[in-house]
């Protein structure tokens, strides 16, 4: 079984009204690309981005989400880690860019990020898995070095001075991955 989308089926149960969510992280790979890797599939929970611009989710949001990981507990699957868009590494205009994940859920309308977009967030810790999932996702989206480079630049970096070490830090890998010497 998928767990990401699982975890999605279940909340969409319990969602009253039509409800929007981006999803990143491995989810995100899980669901938002062909042939993504299969440990991405066996991801424990699925992590959300809030926009700014579309103000909080109401309490039925809440209520539907906390039902569902009281469901999924004893499995160990949640949806718990919903960050506002300022909490994360993205370009400020990543909304516009997002793109639609096709999933057949009654009232979730489910997101990722633009696939730069998706490698920016990956690169808050710069560990090994998030380099293994930035080289999957260079691989569905051939990225230039002008476009790299433009994306580090635009990046909207929390100021929390380990994330930004973090993600100065990334930026040598990530243009080696892509092939730029």
């Amino acid at each position: 079984m998928n767990n990401p989308l699982e975890i999605l089926q279940t909340f969409d149960r319990h969602l009253i009204r039509p409800a929007e969510l981006t999803i990143f992280g491995r989810s995100a790979i899980a669901l938002g690309y062909p042939n993504p890797p299969g440990d991405c599939e066996a991801t424990l929970d699925v992590d959300g981005i809030i926009p700014l611009s579309g103000g909080e989710p109401d309490e039925e949001f809440w209520i539907a989400q906390q039902v569902t990981n009281e469901e999924l507990r004893n499995r160990g699957l949640y949806i718990t880690h919903l960050f506002s868009e300022l909490d994360i590494i993205l370009a400020p205009d990543w909304l516009v860019r997002r793109a639609p994940i096709q999933l057949k859920l009654q009232r979730l309308a489910v997101f990722r990020p633009a696939t730069l977009d998706l490698i920016l967030t990956k690169m808050a810790r710069g560990d090994e898995q998030d380099l293994t999932d930035i080289r999957f996702l260079l691989r569905q989206e051939a990225l230039t070095e002008d476009q790299l480079r433009a994306g580090f630049q635009r990046a909207r970096v929390p100021d929390i001075p380990e994330i930004r070490e973090l993600f100065q830090a990334a930026q040598p890998k990530v243009l080696a991955l892509a092939g730029v010497k």
